[in-house]
């Protein structure tokens, strides 16, 4: 019984459900009062009007399961059962609904805990069945933990799950009786790939056997053309993506699977165009500016570094944009991508996770031009709007000393947004870079749209001021955005301070509260390094507009203290 009760304890069932009561006889008490049970026990309880009081209980009867909070629970409204054990009948934690379009079922290590801000891999791919849905609602992963392969109903449910699984993702299994149990189950899944995990494990793409490989298939591999190859090529990219242990990284792995192997994800159909019209398109149509990048020192070496970089991996992109910054870049990139569209690629603003802004600021409405004002943040009090302290998109939250700056512009309605911040390139040298985006207002106070002509490549973006207190202490941002020559789609959000450090109350239930609100995890956000940073470029137009008037009130001053270190 105590063993039964950790069970559900562990699961948080805080809401019915299904169960029964024992694997024998359980012991009735029609005359108790459930009020005398312990608050902080489970019991079943059956209403009287489904079965007469007294009347015994058989092992398979169903039941209502809660935990008791108050003394409400009388004896005229409920009986009371004492079990010994509590089993869970049809748990739907392990089906798929008949609306899948793809069926994952992720398997994962007990407890371990993962590089990912030391979240369990538990938690992040159960993190990772939500971002699934946000790209398609017919994509749906089950996420089984190990020990529930011990236990003989969820073992039997799970069973039946991997009958129709497509794809199992196996992550830091290790142990003996595990592993002989996926063994054991796994073969009508088609494919299979496993990570961190016993090396006894199969690999399987497409239903082709990767590892253990047949002496035939390893002769075939060498041949070109060959499905064998290919599918080593897909291999190799899911596991290189997948050591970068990162959120968007995972849920790209996931994403890359499905594509390949049971259904078509739009945003994956034309990663990278490499075929032989496309470069004669580009020749024919920008052969100037392909010369001069050549020509140009910091160009070949931006082109040599991002052809290191998976097609996948913006992370390292950006970081070979960044460090080989040069006009002929710009030029090169402006001309094949976006005047030209050689690639043929295109994306999408991302409509999901549908982020709602703030609604209450100081106690007031939110307005459009209050709005602006938080945006605008600290600026002219301090040489910046705000500082970011930690970011979610590993793409631009990698950088260090990351300043924004929010202004008006001199022309009515007009805004503009300079975030600057610093590279550590890969030729080890710091630099600082700047970019100049326009601002509208969006349809609602609080939402806005971006526009940035980032070297040679037009960026769209959609942004939200999700929360920040009264006093300006802190502010969470959230965006999301396409670079469509480029076929990229992304979200992100920045957690924002005056000074770039963590806010006093990170653990508080409004900061969680906005986290909740995009969907986002605390370990999936990435600290910006603000330290030594020094002589940024933060100057501003002369003729640029802060605060409406009235925005700052001595009672709504918020104190840094005398000195501000960059």
């Amino acid at each position: 019984g105590t063993q039964a009760l950790q069970a559900m304890a562990q699961l948080e069932l805080l809401s019915p459900m299904a169960g029964v009561c024992g694997t024998g006889l359980p012991v009735l008490f029609p005359q108790a009062r459930c009020d005398k049970l312990a608050a902080s026990s489970w019991y079943c309880f059956r209403s009287h009007s489904q079965r007469s009081p007294g009347l015994d209980c058989g092992p398979h009867d169903r039941f209502s399961v809660w935990r008791l909070q108050t003394s409400r629970y009388k004896q005229k409204h409920f009986q009371c059962i004492a079990f010994e054990t509590l089993q869970t009948l049809n748990d739907n934690r392990f089906v798929f609904s008949k609306q899948a379009k793809a069926k994952l079922v992720a398997i994962v290590g007990d407890g371990v805990v993962s590089p990912l801000g030391g979240a369990t891999w538990s938690d992040v791919m159960q993190h990772m069945v939500k971002k699934l849905q946000w790209v398609d609602s017919g994509f749906e992963m089950v996420v089984v933990n190990n020990r529930d392969l011990k236990a003989e109903l969820p073992r039997k449910a799970i069973e039946s799950l991997m009958l129709s699984a497509e794809i199992l993702i196996a992550v830091s299994v290790q142990d003996d009786n595990s592993v002989k149990w996926i063994q054991g189950h796994s073969e009508n899944v088609p494919t299979i790939v496993c990570f961190d995990s016993s090396m006894e494990l199969p690999i399987r793409l497409g239903g082709r056997n990767l590892l253990p490989a047949a002496p035939l298939d390893r002769l075939r591999v060498a041949l070109p053309g060959n499905d064998i190859g290919q599918r080593l090529k897909v291999l190799r990219t899911v596991e290189q993506t997948w050591s970068c242990y990162n959120s968007d990284n995972v849920r790209f792995v996931l994403l890359y699977l499905i594509n390949d192997f049971v259904s078509p994800v739009k945003s994956l159909q034309k990663l990278r165009a490499n075929d032989l019209d496309t470069l004669i398109r580009m020749i024919s149509s920008c052969g100037p500016q392909i010369l001069a990048c050549l020509l140009d020192s910091n160009c070949r070496k931006a082109l040599s570094c991002l052809t290191k970089c998976a097609s996948t991996d913006q992370v390292c992109s950006y970081r070979c944009i960044a460090s080989y910054e040069s006009p002929q870049l710009e030029a090169f990139s402006l001309c094949i991508l976006q005047k030209n569209n050689c690639l043929g690629l295109s994306a999408e603003i991302p409509d999901q996770p549908d982020v709602k802004p703030l609604k209450i600021f100081r106690g007031l409405a939110l307005t459009h031009d209050v709005a602006e004002d938080i945006f605008i943040g600290w600026l002219g009090k301090f040489q910046w709007s705000w500082r970011v302290v930690a970011g979610q998109n590993a793409a631009y939250d990698q950088f260090p000393c990351q300043f924004q700056l929010f202004y008006r512009g001199k022309a009515r309605g007009s805004m503009w947004y300079d975030p600057v911040f610093g590279v550590n390139t890969l030729d080890e040298r710091f630099v600082w870079r700047r970019r100049h985006y326009r601002v509208k207002r969006g349809n609602n106070p609080g939402t806005f749209l971006f526009s940035v002509l980032d070297n040679g490549v037009v960026s769209r973006e959609y942004w939200r001021i999700v929360d920040v207190t009264d006093d300006l202490a802190w502010g969470l941002f959230f965006y999301s955005g396409a670079a469509s020559v480029v076929g990229q789609s992304y979200t992100g959000a920045v957690l924002v301070s005056p000074d770039g450090i963590w806010p006093a109350d990170i653990e508080s239930e409004r900061l969680k509260l906005a986290f909740e609100k995009c969907g986002i995890k605390h370990w999936e956000m990435y600290q910006v390094n603000n330290l030594s940073c020094k002589n940024p470029p933060l100057d501003v137009p002369a003729d640029a507009q802060l605060h409406s008037t009235g925005f700052w009130t001595d009672g709504n001053r918020h104190s840094l203290g005398e000195t501000v270190i960059l």
